[in-house]
């Protein structure tokens, strides 16, 4: 282990190499440290949600102690519903930094209520936030560039090149210089990773998964730093190839992919569907008692003997154009979920071809923050609006009184429980990383081993 320890000073005595090492670690180490807390935060803020509710029924029921119908309970209870953070989400936030991750919602219309979120700032949510992935992806080619990029133009430059070349185990010393700073940054990678998989609970499979991504982001980036640093030009022309390179692919082509993609195909905002769900119930107001009912028993065929409304205001009118304004949006609704897959899918595509995106894809799946979390989280909202609504509908079509009894019986959110899998998307995302990556790994090995004056 002699040569480890001659090339580990070797290495530590450039000062920009140790200094980068030093900043990659800190940095994963922040970025680790910035997740966790991020994923604590909105833990405490889950928790603080039962407590609330509770003391709004005990209000509600206090001031409604035997209303003559639900009505009232119905239109002014909140439930919460809220969408746990897996133990991985602190190595990539995704969505939900800018998706809520905690929705109130009354047995009114849901779709009005699903994207009332959709409205946030857009320039706040621009910078995104820094955790593990963002080092990974943006961060750490930079720092593979910097340790790579002279690795033979250095030796050239010093004059010795020519002796390192008439060694006769020559190629064994380049890819066991290049092997180390590929060590090297992986390390300073994935102790913080694994440190903080440790303290929030993540299983080993998915730390393992973490551990495959990083040692495939860097190995594509070593190998194509050796490719270009194999091309006998000096470290200025060197790093300024592959710097151009780290902006094509990880800035340049991901952001054409996705204008392209919203050309391609075209999704409105999910505040479109909240405002055509409105529309319609506030046009129900002007239309005729009887259409009304007679949409809505097309869809609730067991009410079709309840559905006498007298000339002044009834609950369960209300709640029938409600119910009528979302069924006027079921089909622009799926259309707008069908769009966003669409999208999804050629995005994972795009990650056959640039590692970052690819890289991306699998870790926002693993974390269990990416679309089709997100639409997870809203099919379970729907499910329990379901269940909301089917509970008031016997006592508003039947004209059943709501007591304080009926409080202790309304329906409670169950949340979903994020399996911490990256599934089949995101294995066939990994497996398309892996082959991209040790691809360009082998060629720049292949090419350092055949180094010539």
């Amino acid at each position: 282990m002699n040569w480890l320890a001659h090339e580990m000073r070797l290495v530590l005595r450039s000062r920009l190499s140790a200094c980068a090492l030093l900043l990659l670690l800190l940095l994963s180490a922040l970025a680790v440290w910035s997740g966790m807390r991020e994923v604590e935060r909105q833990r405490q803020t889950i928790a603080r949600l039962a407590p609330l509710h509770e003391q709004d029924v005990a209000a509600l029921a206090a001031r409604y102690p035997d209303s003559k119908d639900a009505g009232n309970p119905a239109y002014y209870t909140f439930y919460n519903t809220w969408d746990p953070p897996s133990a991985a989400a602190f190595l990539a936030l995704g969505l939900r930094d800018v998706a809520p991750y905690v929705l109130r919602i009354r047995a009114l219309g849901l779709q009005a209520q699903l994207y009332e979120g959709e409205t946030f700032n857009p320039e706040v949510a621009l910078p995104g936030r820094f955790d593990f992935a963002f080092v990974l992806i943006y961060l750490a080619p930079l720092f593979a560039i910097a340790l790579l990029h002279d690795l033979v133009s250095g030796e050239r430059q010093t004059g010795r090149l020519r002796l390192l070349l008439a060694m006769p185990d020559a190629g064994r010393l380049w890819r066991r210089r290049a092997g180390l700073r590929y060590a090297l940054l992986f390390l300073c990678l994935a102790v913080p990773a694994c440190v903080g998989a440790a303290l929030s609970g993540t299983g080993i499979v998915a730390t393992g998964i973490v551990l495959a991504v990083t040692a495939a982001c860097l190995a594509f980036w070593t190998g194509l730093s050796l490719l270009v640093a194999t091309l006998h030009w000096r470290s200025v022309t060197n790093a300024t190839v592959l710097m151009g390179a780290w902006a094509v692919l990880t800035l340049v082509l991901p952001a054409l992919a996705n204008v392209a993609l919203i050309r391609a195909i075209p999704v409105h905002q999910g505040v479109d569907l909240m405002l055509a769900q409105r529309q319609v119930v506030h046009g129900a107001w002007e239309l005729p008692r009887e259409e009304t009912m007679r949409k809505f028993v097309a869809s609730h065929p067991e009410w079709k003997d309840h559905t006498a409304v007298p000339r002044r205001f009834h609950w369960k009118w209300y709640f029938a154009f409600h119910q009528v304004g979302d069924e006027s949006v079921a089909g622009a609704a799926r259309d707008y979920r069908g769009g966003l897959l669409a999208r999804q899918a050629w995005t994972g595509r795009l990650g056959w071809l640039l590692p970052g995106v690819g890289a991306q894809a699998v870790l926002h799946r693993l974390a269990g923050t990416d679309l089709p979390a997100q639409l997870a989280y809203q099919d379970a909202i729907a499910a329990f609006h379901r269940q909301i609504r089917t509970f008031y509908y016997p006592y508003l079509f039947n004209d059943r009184p709501f007591g304080t009894a009926d409080f202790a019986r309304q329906p409670g959110f169950v949340p979903r429980v994020p399996d911490g899998m990256p599934g089949r998307d995101g294995l066939a995302a990994l497996l398309a990383l892996f082959v991209l990556a040790g691809a360009v790994q082998l060629a720049g090995l292949w090419r350092l081993g055949r180094l010539r004056m």
